[in-house]
């Protein structure tokens, strides 16, 4: 597990009129702040990678479909610098991941559908100094496999 990043399981309350999932409160002893809310589609076959940010913290739920959502560490005073990690969430398995500054990430969906991403950053999201690092999603340097693994 990268330094700093969390996965917390998310709970579906389901009865017969469909289900509610709470993602994100205010009382949550993970809540940094609220930035804003944007959602992301992903659409199959399609890699969004590798970007960071500077200040930010992302908070990641997949509210339809499934995605594959990956990061690596470069943070030279970090544990885990120089790793990698990845974690499926969406319907199949619902999770907040919590990312936090300078860590690597990038989502591709799993399956024959899209992916609908929801992100709760901390920070809004600013057009004149965007807090955006970007990189290649087959930078050699970060070695991550995106294609999904059989088993």
């Amino acid at each position: 597990m990268i330094e700093g990043v969390q996965v917390i399981p998310l709970t579906r309350h389901v009865d017969e009129r469909g289900y509610v999932m709470e993602i994100l409160r205010s009382d949550d002893t993970h809540y940094e702040k609220f930035g804003q809310v944007y959602v992301a589609t992903c659409n199959p076959g399609i890699i969004k990678a590798w970007h960071a940010h500077r200040k930010q913290t992302d908070h990641f739920a997949v509210v339809k479909g499934n995605a594959k959502i990956g990061l690596f560490d470069d943070r030279e005073a970090s544990p885990t610098c120089g790793e990698t990690m990845n974690v499926v969430i969406g319907e199949l398995n619902p999770a907040l991941v919590i990312i936090p500054p300078l860590v690597w990430h990038g989502q591709m969906a799993l399956g024959n559908e899209p992916s609908i991403l929801i992100n709760i950053p901390s920070e809004p999201y600013d057009p004149e100094q965007p807090d955006e690092l970007r990189r290649d999603p087959f930078d050699p340097e970060i070695g991550f496999e995106w294609r999904p693994q059989s088993g």
